[in-house]
């Protein structure tokens, strides 16, 4: 069976990827792991897309996995595209669903603003029990560190023409018909700009990796890397 790697997005963690492991296992060996500072995995000194695919670099060699296909949810498909980068032919396949390839100084300062822990906690008290049920009492780091993540993005991306340019892996770009953070602008702009890509629309789903038809993702998933 084919190995998969399943990356989890920003503020979020590998326990969210069971309903797809659930799915994938029949046909292939699944791994999923937390990056540093998510799902009570301690912080590591940096935070950030380089530190986390430096852990996905040393997962890919701790687990002895030789090409393997990665399947990176929002942030983890941004982290995927950008190791292979810098580490060409380190993987075989690349799947990405809602991964967020436009930044700027201003879209950056839109999406920090809901990374604010005390509006959180006063208005959405739900996502916050979630939140500190899932990585742990230092969530509210967690918040202030992935806004500083995004405000850097914002000034400096690191998946810009030249690196997508650069990429020669198989790739899928996808993207929920109901996604609100991601715009199918952005997506296409990045699947015209990669050199051996294909895109996908997943009907029916929002950005939340909840709200997705797993069942659905997991055909895409185990059609494009068969």
């Amino acid at each position: 069976m084919k190995n998969i790697i399943l990356l989890h997005g920003a503020i979020g963690a590998a326990d969210q990827l069971e309903p797809l492991t659930a799915l994938l296992k029949t046909t292939c060996h699944v791994f999923t792991f937390s990056f540093s500072g998510h799902g009570k995995t301690p912080f590591h000194t940096n935070f950030g897309i380089e530190q986390f695919a430096s852990e996905l670099k040393k997962f890919i060699e701790d687990n002895e996995l030789i090409q393997p296909s990665v399947f990176g949810y929002s942030m983890g498909g941004y982290v995927a595209l950008y190791l292979e980068h810098i580490h060409p032919g380190l993987m075989k396949h690349i799947i990405t669903l809602g991964s967020k390839f436009e930044w700027s100084p201003e879209i950056a300062q839109k999406e920090v603003k809901m990374l604010d822990a005390k509006t959180i906690a006063e208005k959405v008290p739900k996502f916050a029990d979630e939140l500190r049920t899932r990585h742990g009492g230092d969530w509210e780091g967690l918040l202030q560190k992935t806004a500083g993540m995004m405000l850097s993005l914002g000034t400096q991306p690191l998946l810009n023409d030249e690196a997508l340019n650069a990429i020669h892996t198989k790739v899928l770009i996808g993207l929920a018909d109901h996604d609100t953070m991601v715009t199918l602008h952005e997506t296409v702009a990045v699947f015209k700009k990669l050199n051996n890509a294909g895109m996908y629309m997943l009907p029916a789903s929002k950005h939340p990796i909840g709200t997705v038809n797993t069942p659905l993702l997991a055909n895409i998933i185990e059609d494009f890397i068969r």
